[in-house]
């Protein structure tokens, strides 16, 4: 089969499975409403915010507070994409028809990858714009330096967690094992690791941590990290390399 031919196979099953379209769904939603609420709430306490807090104001960092919950739903959205066909044994006629392996898993990611960044640079530019709304007088335009820069990088950071979650899914092959692994990695070990003083030096080198930094446009009067916005994102880029690396290899090695 040629790789058009796979990409339209693989688009078809895509957007015919219904659990997939409700996780972007839910992601888009979710990110901003968060965001939107979050984004009020700041503007209502912007007048007792502390003087040290008010330095590092951050007006667009504050409309993307709901993408630590608009993640939750991108990473399910990369996991079922991989691992659903895993989990209904529907792989083996995938392969059967595809037996190139790489063909195969590169026009799954392809096809998933251009989903998620179009739904993430939609809902990162809308967050951003419903935010700017709540904060009223607080708020900041895309016209500012550094704003378009970390708006677009919204859209960059959910995608890529929606890739490396696709290269997770393939190395574990399980809906249930993968998410075992992302859930707690990215909502328990990264938060313990970058939140303790110990291990902070090392949380900010996980992808969550580096890749998030794209989206600030002030930086905190404390932040010592040893990297960019750009930069940042390229370190979560290399994870995502890795993962997906490390799925093609085991897809490779595995029988179905």
């Amino acid at each position: 089969m040629t790789a058009a031919r796979v990409v339209r196979s693989e688009w078809t099953k895509i957007r015919s499975v219904a659990s997939t379209v409700w996780t972007l769904s839910v992601a888009v939603v979710v990110t901003v409403a968060l965001g939107m609420l979050i984004s009020a709430l700041t503007n209502h306490e912007f007048a007792t915010m502390p003087d040290r807090d008010r330095l590092s104001f951050d007006p667009t960092f504050i409309s993307f507070a709901g993408m630590s919950l608009g993640q939750l739903a991108m990473i399910v959205f990369g996991v079922l994409v991989v691992a659903n066909e895993y989990s209904t044994g529907m792989i083996r006629t995938s392969l059967a028809a595809v037996p190139q392996r790489g063909t195969f898993l590169s026009g799954k990611i392809a096809v998933a990858t251009l989903l998620a960044l179009a739904v993430s640079l939609a809902t990162s530019f809308v967050a951003f714009f419903a935010g700017q709304a709540m904060l009223g007088a607080h708020g900041t335009s895309l016209g500012e330096p550094g704003v378009l820069r970390a708006v677009i990088g919204g859209g960059f950071y959910m995608t890529l967690i929606a890739v490396f979650s696709m290269g997770v899914a393939a190395m574990l092959r399980s809906p249930m094992l993968s998410l075992g692994v992302l859930m707690p990695f990215f909502f328990l070990i990264s938060n313990i690791l970058g939140n303790v003083s110990a291990t902070e030096k090392i949380g900010r080198f996980l992808p969550d941590q580096a890749g998030s930094k794209v989206m600030r446009v002030v930086t905190p009067v404390d932040d010592d990290t040893p990297y960019g916005p750009w930069g940042g994102l390229g370190i979560m880029l290399l994870w995502v390399i890795a993962a997906l690396v490390g799925g093609y290899l085991m897809l490779e090695r595995r029988d179905a």
